[in-house]
Formats: structure tokens, sequence, C-alpha cells
């Protein structure tokens, strides 16, 4: 992707100049309100009615202007108030919408630090264009505006910005690696990513194969990819500043293409299949994130990566596998697969006894079918769940507690294993199940009085957007839950 310059200023409007000043408005009762210090106001907002506009979020319109410094004048809408969640997803929302623009002035009329870098953050994230597999049409697209000026008197720190310029590549980082189809990006080309991401940085990448992963006793990770050609890996990305008091294990959900198995999807159901690792992907650009922004926290993510295909050598239900930990699981459903190569990375996470482990999947429909596709679930430890939420809250990424209810743990019995990965005769609160499930696997803290601190995010509503894009949001691979993740490091940094 192209990231545009963007800058900030103080300055007057009459001292600027782009192919077009952006500004904002919200909607309101009597009609929407312009924001900024817009010329020939009133001309302007006369025109709204005719022209249908109402303020709403992402609602854009263009106008023509008679001043000599802009091409042309557009209106973002940002809902119905100007707050910093609002502030982030106008910028973006007008970025990617004046693609095809050169150089934009941004004009929200915006005077404190948080909506300054908010509009910062959400220019930067706007920007975002996945243009590596266009052929032929690759011309024809419209180009990222290559300068962005953002107005406002506000001071900002130069560290906040550079914090804000390694969130959004981290965002960019998933996005690319989650919109990567299933042939390009597979169990050793992901780990190959991951090596490259953490060069040059004080970050360690080791690489379990399939043999490492046999001698390891991993059964989950190797069972859902003994069915294609290309063999799954554990890839162990690990952060450990000298003098860190916390440790932090991320666990990711990596499976990079995925049919259902013997248990197969419909065929519709399998057009989006290559975003199924987007919960590795996430935590491994955060823990890029967090040697980039020289967090004092130890960082550890396990990725299980595998793909799940059906073949002569796939797994097929009633079979037993044997996990990390030594739990027997019966698989009753194949494509119920994303628990089981998660359960080894829950058990191998454990055994390092990390103050707090949490893992990010695209893991159940039903989380769809429970919150949609803009609100991911969060389940665990009440007490980091809650600060799951408010990291998410702070970055204006949703999250959204969910229970584990204690009789729903009967649906994981298994006739002959000691566990079962589901039962497919009750769809009753699936993603809660799934949850229930992988908390089997996570173990006690080193003097074996409790059990470790865990929270599980279930991404599978908010990893991908099938639709347009809104506010930060682009089409495909979202990258949800990067920001909110790096946000829960430096909670526990500090």
């Amino acid at each position: 992707m192209t990231t545009p310059r963007v800058a900030l200023t103080a300055a007057d409007l009459e001292s600027l100049s782009a192919d077009v000043l952006v500004l904002g408005a919200v909607s309101g009762s009597d009609g929407p309100v312009l924001l900024g210090d817009a010329p020939a106001v009133e001309e302007i907002t006369a025109q709204f009615a005719s022209l249908g506009f109402g303020g709403k979020a992402d609602e854009l319109l263009r106008l023509p202007t008679e001043d000599p410094s802009f091409g042309s004048v557009a209106i973002i809408g940002l809902g119905a108030d100007a707050g910093t969640d609002a502030v982030r997803n106008a910028a973006a929302s007008a970025v990617r919408q004046l693609a095809g623009a050169e150089s934009l002035v941004l004009d929200f009329g915006i005077n404190s630090e948080a909506d300054t870098v908010a509009a910062f953050e959400g220019a930067t994230l706007g920007a975002y264009a996945f243009t590596v597999f266009r052929g032929k049409t690759k011309s024809a697209q419209k180009a990222t505006p290559s300068s962005v000026t953002i107005v406002s008197p506000a001071a900002v720190a130069d560290t906040a910005l550079a914090r804000v310029n390694v969130m959004s590549d981290a965002v960019s980082f998933v996005k690319d690696l989650t919109n990567t189809p299933g042939a390009e990006l597979y169990p050793e080309t992901f780990a190959a990513a991951a090596e490259n991401a953490a060069a040059d940085l004080p970050v360690t990448v080791e690489v379990w194969d399939e043999a490492r992963l046999s001698d390891e006793g991993c059964g989950g990770i190797l069972g859902v990819g003994q069915g294609s050609s290309r063999l799954p890996r554990l890839i162990k990305v690990s952060y450990a500043p000298e003098g860190a008091e916390k440790h932090i294990a991320f666990v990711g959900k990596g499976i990079t293409f995925d049919t259902g198995g013997n248990s197969m999807k419909p065929a519709d159901f399998m057009l989006t299949m290559h975003h199924d690792m987007a919960g590795a992907a996430t935590v491994l650009a955060a823990t890029i994130a967090a040697a980039r922004l020289q967090l004092n926290v130890r960082v550890t993510a396990w990725l299980c990566v595998a793909e799940n295909l059906v073949s002569s050598t796939s797994i097929r239900p009633n079979d037993v596998l044997t996990m990390r930990d030594g739990t027997t699981v019966e698989v009753l459903n194949t494509d119920a697969e994303g628990r089981l190569v998660m359960a080894d990375g829950l058990s191998l996470a454990s055994e390092e006894h990390p103050d707090a482990i949490i893992d990010v999947a695209t893991l159940t429909g039903a989380a769809i079918v429970a919150l949609g596709r803009r609100t991911a679930a969060v389940m665990g430890d009440d007490a980091l769940v809650a600060q799951v939420v408010a990291a998410g809250t702070a970055t204006g990424e949703a999250h959204w507690p969910m229970p584990m209810p204690s009789e729903l743990r009967g649906l994981l019995d298994s006739r002959f294993a000691d566990l079962a990965n589901l039962n497919p005769s009750v769809r009753d609160g699936g993603m809660l199940v799934a949850g229930i499930f992988l908390r089997e696997f996570v173990g006690k803290t080193a003097d074996g009085s409790a059990t470790i601190p865990w929270a599980h995010l279930d991404i599978a509503g908010t990893g991908t957007n099938n639709g347009a894009g809104y506010g930060v949001t682009s089409t495909g691979g979202t990258g949800s839950s990067v920001r909110t993740m790096i946000t829960v490091l430096e909670g526990f940094a500090a």
C-alpha cells in the first residue's frame, strides 16, 4: 500500500491549497451542522437540503467552489456527534472515498490533541488499498491521496504521532496478510512473513515444522493440517525486553484456508476462508508493534498455522486427537478446527506461566449471529475481559463481554475421549461452547494456586468486511482488534 504524507497545521485556510478541501458535518434535528472554518458557509449549508445531504456517518457530498486555492469542497458526515471516534472514522472515510485526488486539506473544526491525533490516525488508516493482484485493471484504480493536511491549533506530541504510525502499520500488515489468497499465503509462507516482519527488531521467531510438532505432541495442529500437502507450522514470536516485569502470551488461530475438511462447507461459505488466519496475523502484528514501540512488557505469540483441506489423509469425524497437554479430543465436526489448533497453542503458552493469556481467532459463525459484524466477543476472566473491552473503547473498536455458562460444559462430553470438539446435535450457544472448549487448555500459574488469567476474542464477524468500506474499515480484511491488543500491552507495560 501507499501511505500518504499526513501533516498537521494551525494555519488559516486562506494560506492553504489542495485539490479538495474536506469539511465535516454532524447531523442534527434541524439539518446538518457544518464544522470547520469554511468559506461561504451559508451558501454550502443552503445546498444540503436540495442535495439530500444529511450528515450521516460516511456520507460524502462533493461541491464545486470558486475559491482558487481548492479544486472542490467535500463534506463528510460524522453522524450525530463530533466525538473522537467520529473524527477518526470521518477522516478515514474521506481519504478512502476521495481516492483520485492528489491532495486534501481536512478541516473539522477540531482543537484538542485527542481529536487531532484521531484525525491523523483516521487519515493513515483510510489510505489503505490492496492492489497486489490487480493486473490489467491496476492502472484504472484511483490512487490514494499523496498528501493530507489536517487543520488544528492543538499541540501534539511527536510520540503520539509516532505511535499512530506504528498502529497504522500494524493494521495494514494484518490486512495485507488477511487479503492474500490461500495459494500464496500458507503455513510455510506465513512463517516467512513473520520472520521478515521481525527482521531488524529485538524479536525472535522460532518455526516448528511437522517433525517438531510431532515430537512436541501437538496433535491438534498436526491433525487439522494433515490433509494438506503444505504441512502445518507452529510459529513462536518472542519479544523480551530487559527488565520487563510482566509477560503476556498471545495465541492466534492461523488457518490459511478452511474448506471445513470432511465436514465440508457449502461453496459460498468458502469464499472468504483465506481470512481464517486473521487471529494469528493480529497477534503477530501486535507483538511486532510492541517491539517498535519499545514497550516494557514481555510478549510471546504462538501462531497455530495450518490448512484445513480435504484429501485421503484428512482427519475424519470420530477421529481422536491427542493435544499437547495430553487431553484426547474426539472430532465430531472437522469444520470446528480452529479450537483444535488453538488447544495446542494455549497449552504451550501455559507452560511458560505468563501473567495473562489472550487468544484471538475467527472462531465461530455463532459470533456473527450473536453480535453482528462490527462487535467482537470477549470471554474469560472478568478483570482481563474488562481490560480488553476498555482498550477497545479507547481505540474505537467495539468488543462485548460474553458469559461462559457452566451448564454448557456438558455439551463437550465425548463417548470415548476426554472431550468432543462440539456437539453436532446442539447449536445453542455455539460461540460460548467454543470458548468453554478453549478454557480447558488454559493452565495454572507457576505456583499451581490458580488458573492463568485468560481472555478469548472471537473476531469471526469483525475480522472481515465483505461489503463497502466504512469509517476506518476497508473492504476485505479489517485488521480489527490489532489496535486494541497494542493498547492492552501498553497497559501491562505501564
